[in-house]
Order: C-alpha cells, then sequence, then structure tokens
C-alpha cells in the first residue's frame, strides 16, 4: 500500500532534473504528438491510442526504465513536489479532472484544506507550454499552460520525478 503523501514536506528542498534527460522527455512527447486520444485506453494499445496517464507512464517508462503508474492519482505520488515558479521541463503537472481516479485516501482533503480531485495530467515543455493527451481535442497536443487551466480550472500538484 502507497503512503499518503505531504506535500508541504516534500517540498522542503526540490531536485533538480539533468537537462539532458528533461529534453529527451520532451522529444519522446512531441513523437506523440497527434496520437488519438483514448480514455482508458489497454495496455496493448499503447502507444497507438493513448490517454493523459499512459502518455506520462509510455514515456518514461520507455525512457528511464521507471513505471510511474497507470493512473494520475498513482503518479502523483511519484518524485518529488515543486512548486509553481520552480517549474522546469519534463516535470509533470496535475489538473483538478472529472474522471479518472480522484478524491484518492492518499491525499485526505483534512491535510490540504480541500479535495485534490487529480484527474489529468501533462508534461511541461517550457516556455509557458505543456504537451498532453487531451480528451477534448482528441489527440496529444503541446499548447500553452494557461490554455489547459482554463479547461482544468486548477494545477493540483507538480512532481518532478
Amino acid at each position: 500500500m502507497l503512503n499518503k503523501v505531504n506535500l508541504k514536506k516534500n517540498i522542503k528542498k526540490e531536485k533538480f532534473m539533468d537537462a539532458n534527460t528533461a529534453q529527451k522527455i520532451i522529444e519522446k512527447a512531441r513523437s506523440l504528438l497527434g496520437t488519438p486520444y483514448k480514455y482508458g485506453v489497454k495496455q496493448e494499445d499503447i502507444p497507438r491510442f493513448i490517454d493523459c496517464s499512459s502518455f506520462t507512464q509510455f514515456i518514461f517508462l520507455e525512457l528511464m526504465k521507471i513505471d510511474i503508474g497507470r493512473s494520475t492519482i498513482l503518479q502523483a505520488t511519484k518524485g518529488d513536489a515543486v512548486l509553481e515558479k520552480n517549474l522546469q521541463p519534463g516535470d509533470l503537472i496535475f489538473f483538478r479532472g472529472s474522471k479518472g481516479h480522484f478524491n484518492d485516501d492518499l491525499f485526505p482533503p483534512d491535510e490540504y484544506g480541500y479535495d485534490i480531485c487529480i484527474g489529468h495530467v501533462a508534461i511541461y515543455t517550457g516556455n509557458g507550454m505543456a504537451i498532453h493527451a487531451s480528451g477534448e481535442k482528441g489527440k496529444v497536443v503541446e499548447e500553452p499552460l494557461e490554455e489547459i487551466t482554463k479547461t482544468r480550472v486548477k494545477i493540483v500538484i507538480i512532481r518532478r520525478i
């Protein structure tokens, strides 16, 4: 069983991702631009079809041999928490969502002051841009982070693997 995540404790000392590793993650992510979106895609259909969490799982497993988990809620427990002002290319950005695994026991509302409600993940590519498998657009896209927050409302957690 996974331990509860304490964001306040995790943010004390941020680690920095190697620029070369971040570039490889972004290149791999961009190689999947245009891949059709399919919510709840089966493992055997990846990368022909992809959803947001299978997109990030596939990239980290292929490049770094790290299995960050299949769901956004599990992925949000991996790596180190990062403040939004310290975003770096390669960081995973988790958003509120209406699908997926949210309000999980791993993120108790009484510890955070609100429901975490993680339902979407994107990879920060730098200069205010992020790449993600978009259900609204039906494919993997790279777009301004502010465009993603218009439909997702709120960034909940940022993690550096």
